[in-house]
């Protein structure tokens, strides 16, 4: 008799990932995963303590599936903050479900994001800019809202901009960014 095939914790945690690109957060269970994985729940309570803990596991590989691809896309352009925000956008398009799971929940809640996170791109608009750090910080924060409003509006469908339209509307606002903080004297 043939060996029955091991479902592993990898495997689950990509059904679980699939079950949220097809049918959104809230289908997110032991049920819908295991009829994603063709079985029966055993496999996934024997690799799950809980719903909790498979939730928290698929949300974890999101965000690391979400950090590879902002990764990729800074390591291979000459314009890493860009790409950085270009990236965002993409996964917003390519991955509606997933960007909404990550960055449109409440989440009063949960903890605070992790401040050091943003210190490379803090570092990027200092180094190319020649920006204060706290100069830099509310450049990243205004451009960081609209980075954030064009992939909102993406995932949603709110409209379907393509690249071209995309990449030209950050660059102007990047530009206009980039002319006040010029302009204004620093503190002294």
């Amino acid at each position: 008799m043939p060996k029955k095939q091991q479902i592993t914790k990898e495997m689950i945690l990509q059904a679980a990932l699939d079950t949220v690109r097809k049918e959104g957060p809230g289908a997110l269970g032991a049920r819908a995963v295991a009829r994603q994985l063709g079985a029966s729940t055993q496999p996934v309570f024997s690799q799950f303590s809980s719903i909790g803990e498979l939730e928290q596991a698929a949300y974890c590989e999101a965000v690391a599936l979400y950090n590879r691809r902002v990764e990729a896309a800074m390591q291979s352009s000459d314009r890493p903050y860009r790409a950085a925000g270009l990236a965002y956008i993409t996964f917003a398009r390519e991955e509606p479900q997933l960007f909404r799971w990550l960055f449109m929940r409440d989440r009063s809640k949960d903890p605070a994001d992790d401040p050091a996170e943003i210190e490379p791109f803090l570092a990027i608009l200092q180094k190319t800019l020649g920006l204060s750090r706290e100069d830099a910080l509310l450049f990243y924060l205004e451009m960081w809202t609209v980075v954030h409003g064009i992939a909102t509006m993406v995932a949603t469908s709110y409209f379907n901009w393509n690249e071209e339209t995309i990449s030209r509307v950050l660059t102007d606002f990047y530009r206009g960014l980039q002319a006040r903080f010029q302009k204004e004297e620093p503190n002294e």
